[in-house]
């Protein structure tokens, strides 16, 4: 492995987190909330290192590997983490570290889940940050990177960006890694340009729904991201207007949606859309989720439509992992809540800015079970598993069921040690599929009503690493942390 590389690469990617990280600048100015400075020191720190980074390793630099690729995003996330929390505790806004790290962490992986009390106690940059953070992390930071960057004349590869695709695949959300054109660049600024038209249509739409303008873009950056944070203190329900819920609800079951579905949408291949497995079972999976839970809820509420609005809105902001809340789904029955911890698990499309395992894995390891319980019953029955009207290839399948088992014994390890805190089991359970899983709220005393204030300094750092852990797809974090990745 070449050190050098690895810092080079990083180099570029921290230069676009600190032009990224100086943005609020211009929100801090507008509001003279008095957050210039705080966000002009970290964007100074990231790009010193990140310029200090290229200027002395850009000679000679060539493609990165599937292992360098990984250390570079893995370190990329965690740097920028760091460096996000400290305009919250230069500030003031957040005194603790390890509270403004956690933060940070939960905007950059989209996962919604805080330990702050009062959103609108927050200093307006602060809150455009945290909201931004959401937004940068949705498609990928690295991806935003390869798609604002020139083309990187230190490469030996005839395409510049070309150097960074096992990066990108590192931090790419789901089992596979699909192009839409030949060149990884073009590829990256395809789906950012959706995913900016999404973010703006849906500012209009809330716009004409009478919510202010800063709150419209704050609650747009954290919907299409999945993310979750709120600016108001009581969330999306602060509100009061129906409207603004339906539009919030819809554009978070649109971010959910592997973006590859909206390229194909744009050219006009509307078959080649409409015939992607995935998103069908995505979309079967939450109206029937809606159904079974408006069912369940239908009596706590005093019209049908209410029920229904009520269902559908956390339906779709617990499979996209988006995070938000309307009502308090802690105090639903058990139904609702099981199925909505179930909802938890399985999380948006491959391809899309939602968390969770991924319907496509959900899919293949069902398709998998059904495979294995048909062989037993007749052993000379040779079936192929299908996905997308193609056969997959034995190691798509065992890759997927390698990442489920990683998955759940990462799982159990955080659950013990966050469990030494002394909570109850649910408390527990959820916080740890929260973050794991990009959620953000769990149940209990981190349900919608509450936060993750109650929990330890270990267990938040340990949440935290579970958010890095569940956004990179586990393997990067596990590469970056392993011995022998950092022998030569």
């Amino acid at each position: 492995m070449k050190f050098k590389k690895i810092a080079y690469y990083l180099g570029r990617m921290l230069l676009v987190g600190a032009v990224l990280t100086a943005i609020p600048v211009i929100v801090s100015l507008v509001y003279g909330d008095g957050c210039v400075l705080s966000f002009i020191i970290s964007a100074a720190i990231l790009g010193a290192v990140g310029a200090g980074f290229v200027l002395l390793f850009r000679k000679n630099i060539t493609s990165l590997s599937a292992k360098e690729g990984m250390i570079v995003a893995a370190l990329t996330w965690i740097i920028l983490s760091v460096v996000g929390a400290l305009p919250s505790v230069i500030s003031g806004a957040v005194p603790s570290f390890t509270d403004a790290f956690f933060d940070t962490v939960s905007g950059y992986t989209t996962t919604g889940a805080t330990v702050l009390s009062s959103m609108e106690a927050l200093p307006k940059s602060i809150l455009f940050w945290r909201s931004f953070t959401h937004w940068i992390g949705g498609l990928g930071i690295l991806a935003f990177a390869v798609a604002v960057l020139p083309k990187d004349k230190g490469s030996s590869t005839r395409d510049g960006s070309a150097a960074a695709t096992f990066a990108i695949r590192a931090e790419s959300p789901g089992p596979t890694f699909g192009k839409l054109v030949s060149k990884l660049k073009f590829n990256t600024q395809i789906l950012y340009l959706i995913y900016l038209a999404l973010t703006v249509l849906e500012i209009s739409l809330l716009v004409c729904g009478r919510m202010p303008v800063f709150d419209s873009i704050c609650n747009s950056m954290a919907t299409m991201g999945s993310g979750g944070f709120a600016v108001r203190d009581a969330g999306i329900a602060g509100y009061g207007s129906a409207y603004i819920e339906w539009v919030i609800g819809i554009f978070m079951v649109l971010a959910g949606i592997n973006f590859n579905f909206y390229y194909f949408m744009l050219i006009r291949k509307f078959s080649k859309a409409l015939a992607m497995e995935e998103v069908r079972w995505y979309i079967g999976i939450i109206l029937a989720s809606v159904a079974m839970i408006t069912a369940n809820i239908v009596s706590l509420y005093e019209t049908f439509g209410d029920s229904v609005r009520a269902a559908f809105f956390q339906v779709s902001s617990i499979i996209s992992t988006t995070g938000f809340a309307t009502a308090d789904f802690d105090a639903w029955p058990g139904f609702s809540k099981t199925l909505l911890v179930l909802l938890m698990f399985i999380g948006g499309c491959a391809g899309s800015t939602g968390g969770g395992i991924k319907v496509s894995r959900i899919v293949v390891m069902l398709k998998t079970g059904i495979k294995e319980i048909r062989y037993y019953m007749n052993p000379r029955e040779v079936r192929a598993i299908h996905f997308d009207g193609q056969p997959l290839d034995r190691a798509v399948i065992t890759g997927i069921s390698s990442y489920f088992v990683v998955y759940m014994f990462l799982f159990a390890i955080s659950m013990l040690i966050v469990s030494i805190d002394g909570h109850d089991f649910t408390t527990s359970f959820t916080s740890v599929a929260a973050c794991f899983n990009n959620i953000g709220p769990g149940l209990s005393k981190v349900g919608p009503a509450s936060n993750f204030s109650c929990m330890s300094t270990l267990s938040k750092y340990v949440l935290s690493f579970d958010m890095l852990f569940g956004r990179l797809e586990l393997f990067p974090m596990l590469v970056l942390f392993s011995p022998r990745s950092w022998k030569k």
